[in-house]
């Protein structure tokens, strides 16, 4: 096998690879992907059976974690979408915020709803609702799904109960109310450091909604909305059950460690929780519409989730390539060294994160780097939990499949999302690292 240096040049010339056959040649995704994956194993020297074995696990891996839960929502935004109750909810919040912030009303929603929810769930279960926002206020999708994306961002990788930073933590020492604490701190400036790139930098690229009926068109069709509470059911009762979740396995226990936990768990499985969702939005099916809704919408939910499927597994099979190249272990040996303070742990998360694409597998890999070293550089473990999580946001691209998730679910071209997604998670990545070391010099 090559040397992590040569492994590391290999990376970057495959990620120009893939921005350029899919920004400038259009090349689908999916294709670009798996032939990038193939052909940066076979350079590193991997046998070329294990090769094809790390694409099938990383493809297939992706999908275990998040397929059902891509479907699932797919369904349900279009069910949201026919029955009008995406509309019903984007009146409720805008006659809240008002019009000219609907913007900052879902990147709020994003950084709320992403503390107990992994980012790419959180994505798509707002994403109908983010898009009848786009629809209502005429703005361009980039611009909400940047500021959707980038809040659910913010905790989903500084706030426990998301698995990283609660990894983070245990492999630490810290504190968990403190990583909680300084976790919330740093993901609201982080947060609207993400609104306001997508306000400033992302509104230049005008993106429809793909919505299919406006608000008018709706409210001629049906003559009156679902209610409010029935339209955000689907929405925020996954949420609550993937919330309680969490709390079930807190390790206070404070459901207990019996059956009812148990319960908690199985109905609080992000899987469950979105099929839980399908059903209830199935309430908001008129009376003789409900074959129709069954057979024809659900149909419809199921094709337009298969494009996104493929391209969200090859985006994990080339992950999975990464992480087996030396260039982890090249960057643990290069840059352990180097005396940075609280800006060590977000350099190596980074690095690892830009280099291998999963947040978690960042996080987890740099507090694992950090843990021994901890007691002699004298770094708050709270705050280098925090610090790894923002680190651990630079940069989303092509080797993440949440970049592909945001892109799909959105209808950005690859080209247009590292423009105005990738870039707003270095800034907010950045962002929140200035945060943490501010308060280091405080705490």
């Amino acid at each position: 096998m090559v040397s992590g240096t040569v492994a590391l040049i290999l990376l970057l010339a495959a990620v120009v690879a893939i921005v350029f056959l899919t920004g400038k040649f259009k090349v689908n995704a999916f294709l670009v992907l798996i032939g990038v994956a193939f052909a940066f194993g076979l350079a590193i020297g991997l046998p070329a059976l294990d090769v094809v074995g790390k694409i099938k696990s990383g493809f297939g891996g992706t999908l275990t974690n998040i397929g059902i839960v891509i479907v699932a929502g797919t369904i349900m935004g279009k069910i949201l979408e026919k029955t009008g109750a995406a509309l019903s909810m984007t009146q409720a919040i805008l006659k809240m915020v008002g019009k000219n912030r609907a913007p900052l009303a879902i990147n709020a929603a994003g950084y709320v709803v992403s503390i107990p929810v992994f980012c790419d769930s959180g994505f798509v279960i707002l994403n109908p609702l983010n898009k009848a926002l786009a629809k209502e206020t005429n703005t361009s999708m980039a611009v909400m799904a940047v500021a959707l994306a980038t809040g659910l961002y913010a905790t989903h990788t500084m706030v426990p109960p998301t698995p990283g930073p609660i990894a983070a933590a245990g492999a630490l020492g810290a504190d968990l109310g403190r990583v909680i604490l300084f976790g919330l701190i740093a993901a609201i400036p982080a947060s609207l450091a993400g609104l306001f790139w997508a306000t400033k930098v992302a509104k230049k690229y005008p993106i429809d909604s793909g919505v299919e009926e406006s608000y008018s068109d709706i409210v001629a069709k049906y003559g009156k909305l679902p209610n409010a509470f029935l339209s955000f059911l689907p929405i925020v009762l996954p949420i609550v059950l993937i919330l309680l979740k969490s709390v079930a396995e807190f390790p206070s226990k404070p459901f207990g460690a019996e059956d009812f936990q148990k319960f908690i768990r199985f109905i609080g499985d992000p899987v469950t929780a979105l099929i839980i969702g399908v059903f209830a939005s199935f309430l908001l099916v008129k009376k003789g519409e409900l074959g129709k809704a069954v057979d024809e919408w659900v149909g419809h939910g199921i094709k337009d989730s298969a494009i996104i499927l493929v391209i969200t597994g090859a985006g994990g099979a080339f992950g999975a390539m990464i992480a087996a190249s030396p260039i982890v272990e090249f960057l643990k040996g290069g840059m352990t060294n180097l005396s940075l303070g609280i800006f060590l742990p977000f350099i190596i998360a980074a690095a690892l994160k830009t280099a291998q694409g999963s947040s978690t597998v960042a996080i987890i890999t740099t507090a694992t780097i950090m843990a021994p070293m901890m007691a002699s550089l004298g770094l708050d473990p709270a705050l280098s939990v925090v610090a790894i999580g923002a680190g651990a946001m630079v940069v989303s691209h092509a080797n993440d499949s949440y970049f592909w998730v945001v892109s799909q679910f959105s209808g950005m071209p690859v080209s247009t999302a590292y423009k105005a997604y990738s870039s707003a998670t270095a800034v907010e990545g950045i962002v929140a690292a200035g945060v943490v070391a501010i308060m280091s010099l405080f705490v």
